[in-house]
């Protein structure tokens, strides 16, 4: 059995590039850092960023192009695709990249005024409509008589 799954959690290097198919569909284009921090044998810190191309196609393009910036955190779900063409002079040129299948939004920063929480492309609000963030939740207190622990249901 085969598999090609990717999942990949990082920050946008560089604002979302939407762009149409001739064939009318949405497809947008961005960049995506990822860090690994571990001890070398010394006991030293060592660092590596890792960059990668990520595509995604449809409605979702249009979101993520909508509501990411350069800085996002995101995690992609989907699959590793590696594309070629000629350029100009006839040299072969190859592209690897991410096709997106999931996009999942990390926290949005303070200066966006919708609160903390990870959004999912899917359950995006539509523009206009307030977001519910976990401010707006009413607060449980099980000391009051009415409620008690075993009325919780988790």
């Amino acid at each position: 059995m085969n598999l090609n799954k990717v999942f990949i959690v990082g920050n946008l290097t560089r604002d979302p590039e939407l762009r149409t198919l001739p064939s009318g569909m949405a497809v947008t284009s961005f960049g995506v850092a990822t860090n690994r921090v571990w001890k070398n044998q010394k006991g030293e810190k060592q660092d590596d960023v890792q960059f990668h191309n990520v595509v995604v196609f449809g409605r979702q393009a249009e979101i993520v192009s909508q509501y990411l910036t350069k800085g996002s955190l995101v995690l992609v779900e989907g699959r590793i695709q590696t594309r070629s063409w000629d350029d100009k002079s006839g040299v072969k040129q190859y592209r690897t990249e991410i096709v997106a299948e999931r996009i999942q939004f990390g926290p949005r920063s303070s200066g966006g005024g919708g609160g903390g929480g990870r959004q999912d492309v899917g359950s995006q609000p539509a523009p206009g409509r307030p977001q519910q963030t976990n401010q707006n939740l009413p607060e449980i207190n099980i000391d009051e008589e009415q409620i008690t622990p075993e009325d919780l249901p988790f």
